[in-house]
């Protein structure tokens, strides 16, 4: 059996200070994938990563993004987009390893190549390849870009184009990664903070936000073509069934939390075998707003290899 979980901390100094050490300590898990851990190696607490193996890819964008993969096991192999990555054994200082030749990677992902989005690892011992993403958040397009009506000011699209771009070439990259990973024998997880909701239930308030960033047709579109029999399958949606939720992330703002008014945007997207050895998902919520560790939660599902 394999637990694995995938888990937004939304900066691992934070996350700390908020009990992250003792989820991590005690949740029992084999593997766990993060995204914005947003902290330089010089400035990570003490024991960020308990007595787990380590693979980081903190991104050069200061204070943000960070993704970073944790094993009982040392991983076999390490890939990034041509970022740097440290690597530190359970308990020992890590080494910052140079990253490989990036014109490896799909065509247009070099512009967030070193942003601290993407990693991937083999794991020793069981055949899967397993990755952790923190894919942007986006915005809006120009023609929904009201002010009054937004937070931020008005960007003409930009955010959004941005995403899109993302999209275009991530896309490339993963169908890429699960054919690699098929060659060798090996399954594929997708883990990560996907910022869509791809269906209705992924959301609380689905009628009022489908001209909001996240939940717009052509990202919910682009992530129903991530999916398929013979591709990758939502394990806790196919888990679960077509219910409401479970949510994993809650603004902070007002009663969001207390009321589980969220969205569903953390995955488990896994080829379909791996996927078929799914026997339980769970979402980690917080019983109060006072013992949240992020404003996402982990998402944890044990798998039957």
């Amino acid at each position: 059996m394999q637990r694995i979980a995938t888990f937004n901390i939304n900066g691992i100094r934070a996350a700390h200070k908020r009990g992250f050490g003792d989820w991590l300590a005690h949740r029992g898990a084999d593997v766990v994938a993060l995204q914005e851990v947003r902290c330089p190696i010089d400035a990570l607490p003490e024991g960020a990563f308990g007595d787990f193996h380590v693979v980081y890819e903190p991104g050069e964008l200061a204070g943000r993004n960070g993704v970073a993969i944790l094993t009982r096991q040392p991983v076999s192999a390490v890939r990034t987009w041509g970022a740097d990555v440290w690597l530190a054994s359970a308990g020992e200082t890590g080494t910052l390893v140079a990253g490989h030749d990036p014109g490896a990677i799909a065509r247009g992902l070099g512009k967030f190549a070193r942003e601290g989005r993407y990693i991937e690892v083999d794991l020793a011992g069981t055949p899967i390849t397993v990755a952790s993403l923190y894919l942007p958040k986006g915005g809006l397009p120009a023609h929904l870009q009201k002010p009054g009506r937004m937070r931020e000011a008005p960007d003409g699209g930009a955010k959004y184009q941005r995403k899109m771009d993302f999209l275009a070439a991530f896309a490339r990259q993963l169908d890429r990664s699960r054919r690699a990973a098929k060659a060798q024998g090996r399954e594929f997880l997708l883990l990560g903070d996907l910022n869509i909701a791809h269906q209705e239930h992924d959301l609380t308030n689905w009628r009022t936000n489908k001209q909001t960033e996240g939940f717009l047709p052509e990202e919910r579109e682009w992530f129903g073509a991530q999916l398929g029999p013979r591709r990758l399958i939502d394990v806790q949606r196919k888990l679960v069934g077509e219910v409401s939720g479970p949510m994993s992330w809650w603004s902070w703002m007002g009663q969001a939390f207390e009321k589980d008014v969220g969205w569903r945007i953390d995955y488990h997207l896994a080829t379909p075998d791996l996927a078929k050895s799914a026997v339980q998902a769970v979402t980690d919520r917080a019983a109060s707003r006072e013992e949240r560790i992020s404003d996402h939660t982990a998402v944890v599902i044990d798998y039957n290899m």
